[in-house]
């Protein structure tokens, strides 16, 4: 199986910020330690090349109020 890192867009960035958009959700294929859950897609890119896994993006659906609501 090849490896797969899956990520998805975060939910409180704002286009313009200057902080990193993606999260990182899950890691198959691979023997990896990640320790940010925020990178950005160069860095995300840099790693997958590296340890030569594809990237995976999971689309959010705005209407899914579960994956939108934020835990305090």
């Amino acid at each position: 199986m090849a490896a797969k890192i899956f990520y998805r867009e975060r939910h409180k960035v704002g286009m313009k910020e200057k902080k990193p958009r993606f999260a990182l959700i899950a890691v198959t294929g691979v023997q990896i330690d990640f320790y940010s859950n925020h990178l950005r897609k160069k860095e995300l890119e840099e790693i997958a090349k590296a340890v030569d896994a594809e990237l995976v993006l999971l689309h959010n659906d705005p209407k899914d109020k579960e994956m939108v609501e934020v835990k305090k």
